[in-house]
């Protein structure tokens, strides 16, 4: 809801049934096929050129991500990183660490009786603001360079066992950095390190 704020859903009710299809067909050769929400796709009305990835399984493109892709290959490889991300939990990662120990210790001392009003606003805060920790992440911050690495590597060897050329990451990222050479910080450009650096070191594997 608090991306949606600032990126509104796109309403191609066709373009995002397709957006499902393709994204649902690859999240089952994840390594993690399930999530406890399951995975949703949609598309956002924005020209930017960027994807979002939430912990839970949401997975959100932008209209100027699916332009920038020529084929259904480049945009299986941008909906395989986005589901890798969520397989190795990074936006869970992206909530400070004393956050959740406070939380958990909250949860730990009430779980044998049922949680007062003190206590649940403690509960309630903390998720608040593991929410904005999150959000934080997607849009403005990004992921680290290594998690960033590590979610092509994993989307490669998806896109594999999916029938689907691994070498369509790395025209995709090509694409992308033509694509942002203009982009001023923009999307992507913000929130991810170079498409030219991640292709780089996409080769060696």
């Amino acid at each position: 809801a608090k991306v949606l704020q600032t990126y509104p859903p796109l309403d191609r009710p066709q373009a995002n049934t397709y957006l499902n299809l393709l994204g649902q067909s690859l999240a089952i050769f994840s390594n993690r096929p399930e999530t406890f929400g399951g995975y949703h796709f949609l598309l956002l009305d924005s020209d930017e050129v960027n994807a979002f990835a939430a912990p839970g399984g949401l997975i959100l493109v932008t209209r100027g991500m699916l332009f920038c892709c020529a084929n259904e290959d480049e945009l299986a490889a941008v909906l395989a990183h986005e589901i890798c991300h969520v397989e190795m939990k990074h936006g869970l990662r992206a909530i400070k660490q004393g956050r959740l120990t406070e939380a958990l210790m909250v949860v730990a001392a009430e779980s044998a009786k049922q949680l007062g009003s003190e206590e649940l606003a403690s509960l309630t805060r903390d998720f608040e603001a593991s929410v904005g920790d999150v959000v934080m992440t997607l849009t403005t911050s990004g992921y680290s360079r290594a998690q960033e690495r590590d979610a092509d590597a994993a989307a490669v060897q998806l896109l594999r066992r999916a029938g689907y050329p691994g070498a369509a990451m790395i025209t995709m990222l090509q694409r992308m950095d033509e694509r942002l050479a203009d982009a001023r910080g923009l999307g992507f450009a913000k929130t991810h390190p170079s498409a030219k650096s991640r292709a780089d070191a996409l080769r060696t594997v």
